[in-house]
This record gives C-alpha cells, structure tokens and sequence, in this order.
C-alpha cells in the first residue's frame, strides 16, 4: 500500500478513502517504491502491469493494453519521440487510470468521479467501463468536443461547468462518488512512472540526458521524475534525466516565476496544459531542479508550426503533444543538447482527440 504523508505539512493518514490531507488540505506526497527491481522484468508482459512488481498496488488487473508504446527518432535524428497518442484512448494518462481504476475496485468504488479538461477524463471513463464501474466526469465549459464525446461514448455521465478550471475540480469534489483524481491520487502516478522504467528498457538499462515534457498539473513529469528515482536508488542507472518542463506562454504558473516572468492571462492552444493552480507546485520544482532540468516557455505560434511538422513526419497529435517537440526543437536549434546522449520527448496524445486538447 501507498503510504499516505502530506507534502505540505508531513500529516500522515491510513484511511484509503482520503484523497487529501485532512489537516491543512495538501496532497499525498509521491513517495518512491521500497520495492526491489527485478533484474528483468517478467519477458511475456508488457504494458504498465509487466512492472507490477513496482506498483504499490494489491490488485487484480484493470487493462485495455495500455503501455509499450513505441520509441522512434525523429526524422531529423535529434530526438527520440515516446509515442504516447498510440495508448487506448489516445493519451499517456491511460497508464495511470489502469492502476487508479484497479486499486478503487479492489477497495469496493461502485461509482467514481474525475475532473479533467478531456483525456484524463477519458481515461477513468473507459478504465471505470472496463472494470464494470460507473464514472461521473466532470469538464469545463469550454472542453473539445471530441473528447467529451469520446467520455461521452464510455458510458461515462459528463457534467459541464462554466468558469476556470479550479471550477471544475471544486465541483467534482464535491460531488457524490469517490474522487478519482489524476492529479491527487498518488496512484495515478504509480501508473505514469512506467513510461521510465519503459524508456530505461529501451535505451538498454539507460537513462536519456534529456527529457522534455508539458506540464500542467504535472502527472507526466512527477510520473518520470518518480520512476527515474526508484531507478536510481536501485543503482540500476547512475542519474536522473534532466527534466524540462514546458509551459505556454499564455499559462505558465510555474514557468513563469522561475523565468522572472508573469504567469500570463492563463489562455493557450494547448488545453492539457491550461491548468491556473497545479495541484503539486512544489513537487513540480523540485522534480526539475533536483534533476537539473529547467523551465521553457513556448509560444502558440510555436505549437502550432511543431503540430504541422510533426504531423508532416506521419505523427498526428493534439496541440498539447507538440508543445515539447515544439520547444525540444527549438533548444536543440540553441545548443542546449550535447550531441552524445539520447533526448526524448513524450506525444502525449493523438490529433484525432480535437484541436487544443490534452
């Protein structure tokens, strides 16, 4: 089980159902896996549930085959594209509602409730289908309409809310059912940290130099920083990754700060990533400083030319997958990246999920 200790004022809990800290409303610190790695991993698995040994969680599996999702360079031999958008419903956060979904059935959720501006909601509806559940899902107003009908079509209730974002989330929360939040639930971490025990198989028990990802309330990149810890502390490799973090330029309360800059109206192209108040800030930063990395900032203009390029290379994804291609390019233009050591950038999700989402 997952030990539950906030990361803002160490209270701890035993309560399975808590999914924040009752004493001054933090979340769940991510904590690394005791656990020991297996010198191979189970050869007939793959997916998120071949590192179940990893996976603090005691549960039957929940699995749509997510996971094992290709490695390819891109054309121009500089990067090498983690090609998320081929998960089961189009997006790296299926890895997490595999683990969520299964630990929530396994304590007795009959019904569950998310907030999510489109993918994470559709990956706890089709998990939450998956595993006989049902599942309330709650998005802004504003939402693609390619996602809510993908929600839609899971069977999933869809609740839409007018206003910003943190809206959204308070409304969930006080909803009926159990609160199954991508971003509070450390077990949805537990899911996306497979992407770095993935990364280290491909690259032959190696960790990248580089790794650039976007960053909205961060699930991705505390998933790789999580990962890549448990890693190190196994002494299988001898460093974390160095992780840069993209925000836009119209929302970048974390970029923005750490650049002397303003955190910007909190409008982009690039949905997934319009988050105004990530829910783990702190653990944000310190994910990217311990590692060495640092935040960048991308335009939309910039996201747009990469969604075009990248699309012209044979990958189609939404605006919020070229935002690190679109600043990966760019710093690898500048001379951020030496050229001996492999730099990966997720696709965090399909073309196919409508225009501006993640």
């Amino acid at each position: 089980m997952i030990p539950l200790r906030c990361g803002r004022c160490g209270a701890t809990a035993s309560a399975a159902t808590a999914w924040r800290c009752a004493v001054c409303g933090g979340p769940w610190a991510l904590e690394p896996t005791a656990a020991p790695i297996p010198p191979a991993f189970p050869p007939a698995a793959r997916g998120v549930w071949r590192y179940r040994a990893v996976i603090p969680v005691a549960a039957a599996e929940v699995s749509l085959g997510e996971g094992g999702t290709p490695l390819l360079a891109s054309r121009d031999g500089r990067l090498l594209f983690k090609v998320e958008s081929t998960n089961p419903t189009g997006s790296f956060k299926d890895r997490g509602a595999a683990v969520l979904i299964a630990a929530l059935r396994a304590e007795g959720a009959q019904d569950v409730v998310e907030d999510s501006s489109g993918n994470a909601g559709s990956a706890i509806a089709a998990y939450a289908a998956r595993a006989g559940l049902a599942a309330t899902i709650y998005v802004p107003d504003s939402a693609s309409p390619g996602k809510l009908a993908q929600i839609a079509a899971y069977g999933a209730r869809l609740v839409r809310v007018p206003g910003s974002r943190q809206a959204v989330a308070e409304a969930a929360q006080a909803a009926r059912g159990r609160y199954a939040s991508h971003c509070w639930d450390p077990r949805f971490f537990h899911g996306t940290k497979t992407v770095a025990y993935e990364l280290w198989e491909d690259l032959d028990h190696r960790a990248p130099e580089w790794i650039v990802t976007p960053v909205g309330h961060g699930t991705l990149l505390l998933g790789l920083w999580l990962g890549f810890s448990e890693l190190v502390a196994a002494g299988a490799v001898r460093r974390l990754p160095r992780l840069m973090a993209v925000q836009s330029a119209g929302c970048m309360p974390l970029a923005g700060p750490a650049l002397g800059r303003d955190p910007g109206p909190g409008q982009t192209i690039a949905e997934g990533i319009r988050v105004a108040q990530p829910v783990r800030p702190e653990e944000i930063r310190r994910a990217v400083a311990s590692s060495g990395g640092c935040f960048v900032v991308v335009e939309d203009a910039e996201v747009l030319a990469a969604q075009t390029r990248l699309a012209r290379e044979g990958l189609y994804v939404e605006p919020t997958a070229a935002v690190a291609p679109a600043a990966a390019w760019r710093e690898a233009e500048a001379g951020t990246f030496g050229a001996a050591e492999p730099v990966v950038v997720p696709l965090t999700g399909h073309g196919l999920k409508g225009s501006g989402a993640a």
